[in-house]
């Protein structure tokens, strides 16, 4: 497949994109914009959840992760299974009951209107950073792909990718999203399965065959109890995954946007109950695919460190240049694109949805023709901020799997998040609300002090996703002593 090839698949998945946006968004108003009017299926939010918590990394660093880290990250999906059943009867009942369209409204009911604008802010930075990482993923294979061969510089390719996004999404946000990202999810997950059977036939395998194989290998090791030291380790993964999921999917404006677009509370906590069985799954199948990846490298004879394309980039090579034949191809477009954009767009959407109802407070301030044209402009603003830090990734970032990123940057953004919610919930005490800020600056800095210290003193201790722990629990900590001086304990 050429580049003039995939260009054009691209284009006609756009032009689908589009379509789609034009019959969602024939209401173009706020309450379309950020809640849908409430009456989004259950069904279609969960399927549609699949691709926007997979998104480019698990399509790609995934698969790439496994030479490395083996199957161990499904230790870390079964994590996220028990926090998707907090999220489920913890905090969306409290979403629910509050009637909430920017989760951090509860902040400002709870300690303050200073802490709401806090929490808004950690999400930003943290969606910003996420988004911006995984959408810089894709947008480098696709400038791999297609760009460099047509002389395109990186930064028009990242350009196209974001104005493209902001067509689709301008007028009906969240209402378009999940129709779109239920056909994103149905595209990625046929590319998995097509690649699969592609490798099986290319190999001589059956799928019977290569479930032996993958069984069998060292690479389908999942439980690592040897070694407290490693950060395979089962408790530092499965720990971290329940808090992972509890602080970026339920403290999350982006992924719980989707799921207060549902009718009622029942049907959303189904939407969580099915959408996390379908992820475990999902996510075996993607490390299954790194492991017959690694097996079809071995199978043509290539050393995959010496030409370069381990981790990141390992699948995009074997499924358009490694002789598996146009379909394998045209799958992994479709799969790759849609991966990248049921995540992008949702960020976006959500961005402009916390800037607009908690920086802006434009419900409160304007009339509706006002707040129409304000969270447009925001929509612009977030579309424009995005184009900037993508083309600045491509200066800086050289990690070959970006997944590490993605979860470690996280525990520094979302565990003040996840510390200010849990003593929110847990406790009924006061907090001088002016320190908060300074609270969910003083962890982080203290969590990467931390974090150095096994290097600093000669340990063998390795920290991994449980800094977001240690960041949630320092958060806490501190707001439990700031409350010590107000002499009333109770709100």
């Amino acid at each position: 497949m050429n580049a003039t090839q995939i260009l054009l698949i691209i284009v006609l998945y756009f032009a689908v994109l589009i379509l789609i946006s034009r019959i969602t968004g024939k209401e173009d108003t706020n309450e379309v914009f950020f809640r849908a009017k409430r009456q989004a299926p259950w069904y279609l939010v969960a399927f549609g959840m699949i691709g926007a918590s997979l998104s480019g990394i698990t399509f790609i660093s995934v698969p790439g992760w496994v030479e490395k880290s083996q199957f161990s990250y499904l230790q870390m999906v079964l994590g996220f299974i028990v926090g998707y059943l907090v999220i489920a009867h913890v905090l969306l009942p409290v979403y629910y009951k509050m009637n909430l369209t920017s989760i951090y409204t509860y902040l400002e009911k709870r300690f303050g209107d200073t802490t709401r604008k806090t929490g808004s802010v950690l999400f930003l930075v943290a969606r910003i950073a996420g988004a911006s990482l995984r959408l810089f993923l894709v947008a480098g294979v696709l400038q791999m792909l297609i760009f460099d061969e047509l002389n395109v510089p990186f930064w028009v390719t990242v350009t196209l990718t974001i104005v493209l996004i902001w067509v689709y999404t301008a007028k009906g946000g969240i209402k378009t999203i999940i129709v779109t990202d239920t056909l994103q999810t149905a595209f990625m997950l046929i590319a998995l399965g097509v690649s699969i059977y592609l490798i099986g036939k290319h190999m001589g395998k059956s799928l019977p065959e290569l479930y032996t194989m993958v069984k069998d290998s060292e690479y389908s090791r999942i439980f690592f109890f040897d070694d407290v030291n490693d950060k395979r380790y089962f408790w530092k993964q499965f720990l971290a995954g329940i808090f992972i999921a509890i602080a970026m999917t339920g403290l999350d404006q982006g992924m719980m946007q989707k799921n207060l677009t549902v009718r009622t509370l029942k049907e959303s906590q189904k939407n969580m109950f099915w959408f996390s069985i379908a992820l475990f799954f999902v996510n075996l199948l993607f490390l299954s695919l790194g492991a017959l990846l690694l097996f079809y490298a071995a199978y043509k004879g290539w050393d995959i460190h010496a030409m370069g394309i381990e981790g990141d980039k390992l699948f995009p090579h074997i499924a358009v240049k490694g002789g598996l034949g146009f379909a394998a191809a045209l799958f992994f477009v479709l799969g790759l694109i849609a991966a990248a954009y049921s995540s992008a767009d949702s960020s976006m959407t959500a961005i402009t949805t916390s800037i607009s109802i908690d920086l802006l407070n434009i419900e409160k301030k304007y009339d509706p023709d006002m707040q129409k044209r304000m969270r447009k402009l925001v929509h612009i603003g977030v579309s424009l901020l995005f184009i900037s830090i993508l083309i600045l990734y491509s200066i800086v970032i050289t990690e070959k799997s970006i997944i590490n990123s993605i979860f470690t940057f996280a525990s520094y953004t979302y565990g003040p998040l996840l510390g200010l919610f849990t003593f929110g919930l847990a406790t009924r005490r006061k907090v001088p609300e002016k320190i908060i800020p300074l609270i969910v600056i003083v962890s982080p800095v203290l969590t990467y002090l931390i974090s150095r210290l096994p290097q600093w003193m000669g340990w063998k201790y390795q920290f991994g996703f449980e800094l977001l722990l240690v960041n949630a629990g320092l958060t806490f900590l501190f707001l439990w002593i700031a409350s010590l001086f107000i002499k009333e304990e109770r709100a």
